[in-house]
């Protein structure tokens, strides 16, 4: 199986940026669908942003206007740019990739990477 490796996370101040990467230990096809999921302490895994194959974008409402989601198809990578982080972003974010065939939804996911805003 395809592994996914995460990095860019860490301790900041708020109002602090980051860039976080995903990237694929081999070679994966069909992908339909990258993204990143985060999760805090006690909290649900909740999706943060996605990229569809045509290039559309959701982010949650919470995330909207301060990260960004971006993809490099020749290395197989999603990154993830995380501005004006607030305490409330702390958690640990994993990166994500979906594939759809006649058998159903295939998800891939990273080990993830923490994130946390304090002051």
């Amino acid at each position: 199986q395809v592994q996914l490796v995460e990095s860019g996370g860490g301790l900041v101040q708020p109002g602090d940026s980051l860039r976080l990467s995903c990237e694929a230990s081999g070679s994966i096809a069909g992908i339909n669908v990258m993204g990143w999921y985060r999760q805090a302490p006690g909290k649900v895994r909740e999706l943060v942003a996605s990229l569809t194959r045509d290039g559309s974008t959701n982010y949650a409402d919470s995330v909207k206007g301060r990260f960004t989601i971006s993809r490099d198809n020749a290395k197989i990578a999603v990154y993830l740019q995380l501005n004006s982080l607030k305490p409330e972003d702390t958690a640990v974010y994993y990166c994500n990739i979906v594939r759809f065939s006649i058998r159903g939804r295939s998800d891939i996911w990273g080990q993830g990477t923490q994130v946390t805003v304090s002051s």
